[in-house]
């Protein structure tokens, strides 16, 4: 499957926020990218522009394609509730996504990998799709064989894990469970779905 292997800094400077986690480099340059840096002036956003941004910033944050994310918008669509909050509810489902909010891997692209190397389990079986939609009362967890790999380790270890209301994990048997939809004030990833939402009306 495609996916982007370009510089991750320079993404984060075009939305001027580090979309991926902590960026040295973008902390020491935290301005658009371009050739004049930031003494360039630049013209303000469309309206267009602007909704435009914001679902690209989206797909970037997510790694998530132009495809499976117009096909995730227009499912949102089709189910109740605000589509904006359900699109986001969605991306948070998606088992690469939870695998790295349970703190398994440091990174979304890390947790894709993982899931692709068949490493993860759902519900007591392997599953190799990362854009599977986790369900409440899902139980993800490590492959046995992979409990030992030095890079899931190292993840769990790490002092920065953020725990989530809506996300229970059992470090003895190196599971979490899926417990229910997070809320939106509960998703801490900073977009502004409502435009996203009007630029697919248009």
């Amino acid at each position: 499957m495609a996916k982007y292997t370009g510089p991750k800094t320079r993404i984060a400077r075009k939305f001027g926020e580090p979309i991926y986690g902590a960026d040295k480099y973008f902390d020491k340059r935290n301005y658009p990218p371009g050739f004049h840096g930031p003494s360039r002036r630049r013209r303000k956003l469309s309206e267009y522009g602007t909704q435009l941004k914001e679902k690209q910033k989206a797909k970037y944050t997510y790694g998530v394609l132009e495809k499976q994310f117009a096909n995730l918008f227009h499912k949102a669509q089709r189910t109740k509730g605000i589509t904006g909050e359900v699109l986001l509810q969605f991306l948070e489902s998606r088992l690469d996504n939870v695998v790295y909010r349970l703190g398994i891997s440091r990174t979304r692209a890390a947790a894709r990998q993982l899931v692709n190397h068949r490493h993860i389990t759902v519900n007591g079986k392997v599953l190799d799709i990362a854009s599977y939609l986790v369900r409440p009362g899902d139980v993800i967890g490590v492959r046995e064989k992979s409990k030992s790999l030095e890079i899931i380790l190292d993840s769990l270890a790490s002092a920065s894990r953020t725990r989530f209301a809506w996300l229970e994990w059992d470090h003895n048997l190196m599971s979490g469970k899926f417990l229910n939809l997070p809320e939106r004030s509960e998703i801490p990833e900073n977009i502004k779905e409502q435009l996203i939402v009007e630029l697919y009306s248009k």
